[in-house]
């Protein structure tokens, strides 16, 4: 039976971060971390899962121009395979949502609120994972960090962002 409290977020769980042989933004953790990612998807059940997306979006400007200069690559439309939900979650989530941001708080507020208690997976924990906790954290959304659900860039970058995110508890735990 699913969970009937609080949220699962699932970050970026997408084709072009699951596997450093699809992109240069693989994750070497993300296929360890898949299936705890899918066991707190059925957990909380649809409609309390939501997985995010990145999309590029070099109209945001400003520096986002030299880093698409960096990752021409990912300059592909938002249906591209790239941007993809790996198959392990897709399906499993009741809402989707789509940022050109690295941190998804802006487009997760209006769904979510301030008030809200809200379980965090997803990739890559030392970008867009801590970009979207802290935000959280600062609206007065009370976060848990799933460190088993959630694949860093490298281990070490994992463990570090994992450890940053510590810090602002008592509003983020991590576990």
């Amino acid at each position: 039976m699913p969970r009937r409290d609080g949220w699962l977020v699932v970050v970026d769980p997408q084709v072009v971060f699951a596997d450093p042989g699809a992109s240069p933004w693989g994750s070497p953790m993300f296929a360890g971390a898949v299936p705890r990612m899918r066991e707190l998807a059925d957990d909380f059940g649809r409609e309390r899962t939501v997985v995010t997306r990145f999309v590029a979006d070099p109209s945001l400007g400003g520096s986002w121009g030299p880093y698409y200069d960096e990752w021409p690559f990912a300059l592909v439309p938002d249906d591209d395979p790239l941007y993809a939900v790996v198959p392990e979650l897709a399906g499993a989530a009741g809402h989707v949502v789509t940022a050109g941001t690295f941190g998804k708080w802006p487009v997760l507020r209006g769904l979510l609120g301030t008030d809200a208690h809200v379980t965090v997976a997803g990739v890559a924990t030392d970008c867009c994972v801590v970009s979207t906790v802290l935000p959280m954290a600062d609206a007065g959304v009370t976060v848990v960090v799933d460190g088993a659900a959630c694949a860093g860039s490298t281990p070490e970058n994992h463990e570090r962002a994992l450890a940053a995110m510590a810090l602002f508890a008592p509003q983020v735990t991590v576990r």
